[in-house]
């Protein structure tokens, strides 16, 4: 399997982002679904108006499925990080997945990205 749990990713990104990475915090697989591929992703300049400095620098729990994560990921950067003890908004993302109403993502991480600035922006927190 390419991707392992505490890998550190360079990734496709955003113009003035290039430094950002992603994280693989959990994998799961599922039936209907195949892989599930948990990230977090870091050194982002996402425009948030409700923090302080005006944007957001991370995305702790993104799930998203094998194949958007092959197009996205361009070289591994580290084997092995620290991770968290915990995942940020896994619970709750795994209480509404079971129930049919969270899903996954399954477009590349830099459209993700780009995706959740507009939903955090015109806070529309529907994302679809």
């Amino acid at each position: 399997m390419k991707y392992k749990v505490g890998q550190e990713w360079n990734y496709k990104t955003r113009k003035e982002e290039e430094s950002s990475t992603l994280k693989i915090l959990k994998i799961e697989e599922y039936p209907k679904h195949g892989k599930i591929i948990h990230i977090s992703i870091g050194g982002l300049k996402v425009g948030n108006p409700d923090v302080e400095k005006g944007f957001a620098n991370e995305f702790t729990h993104i799930p998203i499925s094998e194949i958007a994560l092959d197009k996205s990921v361009t070289k591994l950067k580290n084997e092995k990080v620290k991770l968290p003890d915990s995942i940020d908004g896994y619970s709750y993302w795994k209480k509404e997945f079971d129930q049919g109403i969270a899903g996954i993502f399954s477009i590349s991480v830099y459209e993700i990205v780009d995706l959740m600035e507009e939903s955090i922006i015109t806070g529309n927190g529907v994302i679809e």
